[in-house]
């Protein structure tokens, strides 16, 4: 599947809870993988609002169950909810790419 087949697609928890939709991806050139799906796009947007994005409005790829129709993400890795300062250290290294 290609990555540009998920944008738009709505992302619900296992527990059935509407998350939102794909609207961006972070890719990991280095490991060759996805690592991130954002419900929002975060183009354009400083290191504050790309930490909010981050914490509030991404799901960690690891945390996809399945994508078919929808994508569907285990209930607990809703919001990718991390730490203060893994969230600030994503956001530091996203923003100086």
């Amino acid at each position: 599947m290609k990555i540009s087949e998920i944008y738009n697609m709505d992302i619900y928890s296992d527990a059935g809870q509407y998350l939102g939709e794909v609207r961006d991806a972070i890719v990991d050139l280095e490991k060759g993988e996805v690592s991130r799906l954002l419900m929002e796009e975060w183009k354009n947007s400083n290191r504050e609002e790309v930490k909010k994005i981050l914490q509030h409005k991404s799901i960690l790829f690891r945390n996809i169950k399945n994508v078919g129709d929808v994508v569907l993400v285990s209930a607990s890795g809703q919001a990718a909810r991390q730490s203060e300062s893994a969230a600030s250290a994503e956001a530091s290294d996203l923003a100086s790419r």
